[in-house]
């Protein structure tokens, strides 16, 4: 089935032109420039673009606007756009195209109410073709920060035909074909440098083995990403026989968040002893072949304001075990597992069936917690079952991974208070939770950092001594490349791939 067709306004020939041969799980989805899953972020980064962007240095620089001035109550920002920019589809990207898009996000608000900048947003201002103006209700230090991401403040044609987006990013995509394909080619129009490629083809493989031998057959020449593209065990073996590879720096937390409202793990004591039983660095040895630091809390010390002081939870099974029995979780002669006034100590863990990676930690994590008495029933669920789990709370314990910058900490701790989100989900059995929401809503409209950090202070160190998480490792991604592709490098955030910057390998 064709779900996109060709665009009117693609290369004239870009057969002539060379194809880089990537690969996805799934389709890159529907590519609206506000839509979540099953929209891909890495697709959504290739078409859309930011007013400013995110940057490997930590700051954000001038990208769609090329200058921008904040007013001295921090409530206004101006913007500068840059001049000449259009859509693939043709028509200019300006200030009304953007306050468009911006005033159908705000239309939309409850949607993306997960982003504090959307609910922190008063109006839209565009008074001249170049001038874009962001109105607050009140001052909000993420703002620029928040601009940078993904979605869903990125920009659209406001004239693009229905099955055909049309962004200013340097790729386009052309065709889909449903579990089969999505290709991308240069946009005509791009204000920036033309990619070296003519086409980027993302081939549909859900299983990381046959994406590996893929790779190695030559019907791939690039495998990269941070979401269990392929297992650390598969890389390691491929960068032995030669390939290509290469390691990001850590870009987030690889993190489980356990449900405090349902189940076994709304009992403290459970949650502690899960955070005691767990040799993380056996499993990183094993399992991610030591290719990610141990975590050991939420967010690693360099993120902002996130170097607190927290005392880890040491590798402790026999301690694990003794809380458990004070507890009153107690194993009766002959049993293996648990049970506290008739109720079992089991837990649904639920992962992403598609991530060969999620699906060994889940199975490490199980046998981990055998050894205390925990009975841990893994649960493999496609990308939109995932999706509901997180958003009604049915899951006792689930991947939760932050979003790394420039999502970390505020994007990601604006999110706990809403219910879309497994944090939320996650935290709603704690009975701080009202004050934690409290206190997240007062850091963000914070202009004071010594408060801020005085804020954040406190939500780390509750959502750290209620166990709510049990973080695994610093997550980093993974490249591993033919010789056919050179200046292959790893975006800024764990979201975005730059084939841009990407080249077809020159002959001798």
């Amino acid at each position: 089935m064709v779900a996109a067709s060709l665009c009117a306004h693609a290369d004239s020939t870009p057969q002539q032109s060379p194809t880089l041969v990537y690969s996805w799980p799934v389709n890159a989805g529907p590519l609206d420039p506000r839509g979540y899953s099953p929209n891909q972020m890495y697709a959504q980064a290739m078409v859309y673009e930011p007013l400013v962007r995110y940057n490997s240095a930590g700051t954000v620089e001038p990208w769609l606007a090329q200058a921008w001035q904040v007013s001295d109550d921090g409530k206004t920002y101006t913007f500068t756009l840059r001049d000449g920019v259009r859509f693939s589809d043709g028509t200019p990207f300006d200030a009304a195209a953007a306050k468009a898009n911006l005033d159908a996000v705000l239309a939309n608000s409850q949607r993306h109410r997960w982003m504090e900048l959307v609910t922190t947003l008063d109006h839209i201002e565009a008074p001249d073709r170049l001038t874009l103006r962001l109105v607050l209700k009140h001052p909000y230090y993420p703002t620029l920060m928040e601009l940078a991401q993904v979605r869903p403040l990125r920009f659209g044609s406001p004239q693009a035909k229905p099955g055909e987006p049309a962004g200013t990013g340097p790729w386009m995509r052309v065709e889909s074909r449903l579990g089969e394909y999505d290709r991308f080619a240069r946009n005509p129009f791009y204000w920036g440098t033309k990619p070296a490629y003519g086409e980027v083809l993302v081939n549909v493989i859900p299983d990381p083995n046959s994406r590996a031998m893929a790779l190695q057959a030559g019907e791939l020449e690039l495998i990269q990403g941070a979401a269990g593209e392929i297992t650390a065990g598969t890389f390691v073996r491929l960068r032995d026989q030669g390939f290509a590879t290469a390691l990001s720096a850590p870009l987030a937390t690889r993190t489980l968040a356990m449900n405090t409202g349902h189940g076994a793990t709304r009992d403290l004591a459970v949650r502690q002893a899960i955070n005691q039983a767990v040799n993380k660095q056996a499993i990183i040895d094993k399992i991610l072949y030591g290719l990610e630091p141990r975590a050991d809390t939420l967010f690693a010390s360099n993120m902002p304001y996130a170097d607190i002081g927290l005392k880890p939870y040491a590798y402790d099974p026999a301690q694990a075990a003794r809380e458990l029995d004070a507890a009153g979780w107690t194993l009766t002669a002959g049993a293996t597992v648990r049970s506290k006034a008739g109720e079992p100590l089991s837990i649904e863990l639920v992962f992403l069936g598609t991530s060969a990676l999620q699906k060994s930690l889940a199975e490490a994590l199980q046998g981990e917690l055998a050894n205390v008495g925990m009975r841990i029933e893994l649960r493999a669920v496609e990308e939109g079952g995932l999706v509901r789990r997180q958003r009604d709370g049915d899951f006792g314990m689930i991947f939760a991974d932050t979003w790394g910058a420039p999502y970390d900490p505020h994007s990601f701790v604006s999110s706990m208070r809403y219910a879309g989100h497994a944090d939320y989900m996650a935290q709603r059995g704690l009975a701080i939770k009202d004050e934690l929401d409290r206190r997240i809503g007062q850091v963000l409209a914070s202009t004071d950092a010594q408060q801020r950090a005085e804020q954040y202070r406190f939500i780390l160190t509750s959502l750290h001594e209620q166990a709510v998480y049990l973080p695994i490792s610093y997550l980093t991604a993974i490249s591993v490349r033919r010789d056919s592709v050179a200046h292959v490098q790893f975006g800024s955030t764990l979201f975005d791939v730059p084939f841009e910057a990407m080249t077809p390998k020159q002959g001798d």
